[in-house]
């Protein structure tokens, strides 16, 4: 074999501009097959990663993986429903950028009569939404927080103890016509989602369409997981606590890749969560935000999924494996 024609799985997944996790759910469910060195690592030659990289851009069209193997075996079923939605995404990008656009005419124009912009308004042009300041509740000092510009998602994490629970509940107050998402959503056997989409047709048929796309990308249709949909509906921005509970690992990564599918203009999620599948620091994108709350309490900071930038070795300790937070989530959890 030669070093020169086949790379590793993470020098793959680097060129590929996806995580080795994904390369090795691409693997998992047969989309993907690469060769062992003799050492018996995976390694990937110029027709994997040709391969790889078909299947990277499928998935960034918003696919799932089972679309995604129909398409490669030339089967167009399934492909209507992923094409309008990536058309939707783009087109709500669009709308966006024409927005951008306008304002920038108008802070032209301005200029031209000798007005300068601020430097708010200019920071405008790159922020997806402005942002809000508020004071943060108990075990902080009630000292002012500024939550920067709003984004469709944004992690909130933290150690246990870290107040990460009460920041959840003080940005549903504050922000405009949020809804929190608590953990009770499952504790009645979902019998609260169910008679909400019993009695909201249009809901029903969403929900169906939603867990249609997570069952193909390989998820388990179970009570927790319609209770999450079904919260996840609401009109404003919604904050969900440990928004993995109930899931199993092949859920959250279905349920994440669906969550990043809405596109720019989509209402901002909060999700509190201490799971890897949840949070993929290597698919963290544009789109996304990391908000840490520190264990010695010092205020809420922003982290950048980097390695090496402040904050993300703090970020990548809180963080665990599905299985581990199944057996916290067993026990009693204060946050």
């Amino acid at each position: 074999m030669s070093s020169a024609r086949f790379l590793n799985a993470s020098e793959a997944a680097r060129r590929l501009g996806v995580s080795a996790k994904a390369l090795r759910l691409y693997e998992q469910r047969g989309l993907l097959a690469p060769v062992r060195s003799a050492a018996g690592w995976r390694a990937y030659g110029p027709g994997e990663m040709e391969r790889a990289g078909e299947i990277a851009a499928l998935r960034a069209l918003g696919f799932s993986l089972a679309q995604v193997a129909r398409v490669l075996q030339g089967d167009p079923q399934g492909l209507e429903p992923a094409l309008a939605a990536h058309q939707a995404a783009l087109e709500g990008r669009l709308r966006q950028l024409a927005g951008t656009i306008e304002r920038v005419h108008g802070l032209r124009d301005g200029l031209a009569r000798g007005r300068a912009p601020t430097a708010g308004e200019l920071a405008s042009l790159i922020s997806p939404s402005p942002g809000i300041a508020f004071d943060l509740p108990w075990p902080w000092g009630g000292e002012r927080f500024e939550l920067g510009p709003v984004r469709p998602l944004t992690y909130i994490i933290g150690p246990l103890g870290s107040g990460k629970t009460r920041l959840a509940l003080r940005l549903a107050e504050v922000l405009p016509g949020a809804a929190f998402l608590g953990l009770d959503r499952v504790d009645d056997g979902g019998a609260a989602a169910k008679a909400r989409l019993d009695a909201d047709p249009d809901l029903r048929a969403r929900i169906d369409r939603a867990l249609a796309w997570l069952a193909e990308d390989g998820a388990t249709i179970s009570e927790a997981l319609v209770a999450l949909l079904a919260g996840l509906e609401a009109e404003g921005p919604v904050v969900v606590d440990m928004v993995e509970q109930g899931l199993d690992q092949a859920t959250q990564e279905a349920l994440i890749a669906h969550l990043r599918r809405r596109g720019p203009e989509a209402r901002p999620l909060f999700l509190m969560t201490r799971s890897c599948a949840i949070l993929d620091l290597a698919a963290v994108g544009p789109d996304e935000a990391i908000l840490l709350c520190p264990a010695n309490h010092s205020s809420p900071v922003y982290a950048a999924p980097y390695p090496g930038a402040p904050g993300y070795e703090a970020v990548a300790t809180c963080l665990a494996t599905p299985e581990v937070r199944e057996r916290l989530s067993r026990g009693p959890a204060t946050s």
